[in-house]
């Protein structure tokens, strides 16, 4: 076989470096990204956050594209105090300062909140549980005057319960825990599970949600009402208040619909999870990275200053590096050109969140004034070729990026969805007739409740062409239960 060279030409994509990290950014939430900075601030030297006091005298980076941004840090890498992030807000001239985000209300009419009064005992946040289950268990349980091997009993199945209050473990397997020369009797796990159970709150201890209750029953005034009919539901029929079968309830229980209610009101008023209150759930904070204002009877769309991160180029390193251009130190002008791309990349990132959030704003401008019953149908593709962008570029903006608007926080992906055709030959957006489901359903008359069908009926007079099962597979995304669970007497 001769062996011969050849010339070949191709074309092909490079993801360079600093490519490559604008777009890992411009997919980070705004959490991640602070977590990211912080993580390059303290690997990276000549890499610091502007102070707050000295941020007046950084010259602001005007919102432009990626190459105006990179000409202006070029500009004044002799100057290493201008390499600020500033503060962005997007068109000053479309945002003027005395626009104040408070005069708007979560329903359009200037009612911001729950329309309470100033008080500021209204503002402070709940108090947080000091101690957990087991130590307001073992709490009681010091109290009592038990021997030291019941003791040991009651504080194995105290902490043999879950976060609800519910022992999930039978009594045998609880049994195993012990040595085996100990020879725990059964009876002795029995008494011990009634002192537990006797324990507050009330229905701690239980093995089940009816058994649960059943405890909290047992515990109230014997001249409560409906409480032994209550009892008697509870005791192996809870399935058919949960199933809404009130026929055979007043059967059961030899009464009529006021005595069902009474039972079902009782029953309501109990706690399925006594554990509940004692458990530190961790908040799930949210930072909008774009807020939405209507100045001027305009809908403006602004960076959230809070969540841009402020950076700048370490000023004596950059000085040293200025003043000796000749020397090889290569880590440090390696380091140099890493902290202009982040600041670069950090800026063309938000650049691109405001792009994309002000043609979503443009397009959905109706959302804003009338609620998510006008909202239009939308895909990625169209603020893709809006804004000439791929539409993978708008994926990853509208993840995990959200909105604040007067009508509460959205995510940016919220906005889009799919479309559902009307007799006219126009489209609806699922989200909108998933409002109109909502009203429907609120507005229905409890006794006899609207079915799927009757609904997509209803939508139809209205010129939306839908079918019954589109219909329910809108009304379980709403959690909404289906009609015989909604019937009510």
């Amino acid at each position: 076989m001769k062996q011969t060279l050849q010339l070949k030409l191709s074309q092909h994509l490079t993801l360079t470096p600093q490519l490559q990290q604008s777009i890992r950014l411009l997919q980070l939430s705004t959490i991640e990204l602070n977590a990211e900075v912080e993580r390059m601030l303290q690997e990276n030297p000549l890499l610091e956050r502007a102070e707050v006091e000295e941020e007046h005298l950084a010259p602001e980076i005007p919102l432009a594209g990626p190459g105006r941004l990179g000409d202006a840090i070029e500009s004044t890498s002799h100057e290493p105090s201008s390499d600020t992030l500033a503060e962005s807000r997007g068109t000053r001239d479309d945002v003027p300062e005395v626009a104040d985000f408070a005069d708007y209300g979560s329903n359009g009419d200037g009612d911001w909140g729950g329309g309470n009064s100033g008080d500021d005992d209204d503002f402070l946040p709940q108090q947080i549980a000091t101690s957990t289950l087991r130590d307001h268990l073992n709490e009681q349980l010091a109290l009592l005057n038990l021997p030291l091997r019941d003791r040991q009993i009651v504080t194995a199945l105290i902490d043999a319960l879950d976060d609800d209050g519910y022992l999930a473990t039978s009594l045998e397997e609880i049994a195993e825990i012990f040595p085996a020369e100990l020879e725990i009797d059964p009876d002795e796990l029995n008494i011990a599970l009634k002192y537990v159970q006797s324990f507050e709150p009330s229905g701690v201890g239980a093995r089940d949600c009816a058994e649960c209750l059943a405890l909290q029953l047992r515990a109230l005034p014997a001249g409560t009402p409906f409480l032994a009919d209550a009892l008697k539901v509870v005791d192996g029929n809870l399935a058919l208040l949960a199933n809404r079968d009130f026929t055979k309830l007043k059967r059961l229980l030899h009464t009529d619909d006021n005595g069902v209610r009474g039972v079902r009101d009782l029953i309501r008023s109990l706690n399925p999870r006594p554990g509940a209150a004692f458990a530190k759930a961790e908040a799930n904070y949210v930072i909008p990275d774009v807020v939405v204002r209507k100045v001027r009877n305009q809908w403006v769309a602004s960076l959230n200053e809070a969540a841009m991160p402020k950076l700048r180029l370490n000023r004596i390193y950059a000085d040293i590096l200025t003043r000796n251009r000749e020397s090889s130190n290569q880590q440090l002008a390696a380091q140099l050109q890493e902290a202009k791309w982040l600041i670069r990349n950090v800026q063309q990132r938000f650049d691109t969140i405001l792009r994309v959030a002000k043609a979503i704003v443009e397009r959905q401008r109706r959302f804003f004034e009338h609620g998510e019953v006008a909202m239009r149908p939308m895909v990625l593709r169209e603020i893709a070729d809006m804004l000439s962008l791929h539409e993978s570029t708008i994926s990853r903006v509208t993840t995990q990026k959200y909105m604040l608007t007067p009508r509460g926080t959205f995510e940016l992906k919220y906005f889009f969805g799919s479309h559902v055709a009307t007799d006219t030959g126009g489209a609806a957006s699922a989200t909108a007739i998933r409002a109109l489901i909502k009203q429907l359903i609120a507005a229905e008359d409890a006794k006899t409740p609207l079915t799927d069908s009757k609904i997509a009926d209803m939508l139809g007079e209205q010129g939306i062409l839908v079918a019954r099962r589109t219909i329910a597979k809108y009304r379980e995304a709403l959690q909404i239960p289906p009609v015989n669970m909604r019937k009510a007497l």
